[in-house]
């Protein structure tokens, strides 16, 4: 299996766009049906063997406990519950509206009631139009589909290894239907006071100072898939720190700076996943020094935090 294997833009944009909002019907039943966490760790998607999944949820408000899992081989959708009921919803031929009655459909048949309180997209060019009135986005590539589910696994192998680095707070490696970015946060312990009229998703996600890593397919302002990094806020003189390796370079974005190395620079390295580690690192240096952040401190090389075993060179069991 390659790693990173090619996937440009360009060549599945149109399965992109339709995927993307299947993404965020089910995500938006996600949000409607878990119970929240700090930062909104409850919504975003986490990977499996075969695609994404949404995780357990429900019981606390009255539904089954129940599963909505994307399987990227068989190019379906899997809702299932705990007593073993499933109902699975093919992905290809489906327009987004088809797709939406399909999904609520499937829902209401295994006794699940959820309601989706924003129906529509999220940031996207169409974000006025409900889901059940898209018939326009119809294109579903299965081999562009089951390639981006690769590339997201392999990536987030290599966000797992980076997360082993640090001690202090971190997110999990999640898949962020939103966005359609892979990412991992550290975060220090830093509260951020922020703008009386910030919109409450937000004040959320940035209470705390973090720094944060991923990957996105590419879009409209940057039409490549990258690897990146951002510190936020953003402290003074960020944009002037140094990255690794040469190809990396400060990107400017809505008045702030993103670390970024571009996939395709990635591919062309002898050893791709040592080039995005330790690109990840320098941006992580960058930030944390800017920042003020203590790092030999908060440093867990390995994954290991206690000092016999660091002095001892003794490494974990599973290791």
């Amino acid at each position: 299996m390659e790693l990173f294997p090619p996937i440009p833009l360009a060549e599945w944009r149109d399965t992109k766009e339709t995927l993307h909002r299947f993404a965020q019907i089910v995500g938006k039943v996600r949000l409607a049906a878990s119970t929240r966490r700090n930062h909104w760790w409850n919504v975003p998607f986490h990977l499996t063997g075969r695609g994404t999944t949404t995780r357990p949820m429900g019981q606390v408000d009255g539904n089954p406990i129940f599963t909505m899992d994307f399987d990227f081989v068989a190019h379906r959708l899997v809702v299932s519950t705990l007593d073993g009921r499933e109902i699975s919803v093919p992905l290809i031929g489906q327009s987004v509206a088809s797709f939406h009655g399909a999904v609520m459909d499937s829902l209401a048949a295994l006794g699940i009631r959820v309601r989706l309180d924003v129906p529509r997209p999220f940031d996207l060019p169409d974000s006025g139009r409900p889901f059940a009135e898209d018939a326009e986005h119809t294109a579903y590539d299965p081999v562009q589909a089951n390639r981006y589910w690769r590339v997201l696994s392999q990536v987030a192998s290599v966000l797992e290894e980076f997360a082993a680095g640090y001690s202090g707070k971190v997110s999990p490696v999640h898949h962020f239907w939103h966005t359609f970015d892979i990412a991992h946060t550290r975060f220090s312990e830093r509260h951020i006071e922020q703008p009386e009229q910030l919109d409450p998703v937000t004040r959320e996600a940035y209470s705390r100072e973090v720094i944060s890593f991923g990957f996105w397919f590419g879009d409209d302002t940057f039409p490549a898939p990258a690897f990146y990094s951002y510190t936020a806020p953003e402290p003074e003189h960020l944009a002037e720190e140094p990255l690794r390796p040469a190809a990396a370079h400060w990107f400017t974005r809505n008045d702030s700076h993103l670390a970024v190395l571009p996939y395709d620079e990635v591919r062309s390295e002898p050893d791709p996943r040592a080039t995005v580690l330790a690109f990840y690192e320098s941006a992580y240096r960058a930030g944390a020094r800017c920042a003020g952040w203590p790092i030999d401190p908060l440093a867990c090389p390995g994954g290991v935090t206690d000092p016999q075993l660091l002095t001892h060179g003794i490494r974990p069991a599973s290791g």
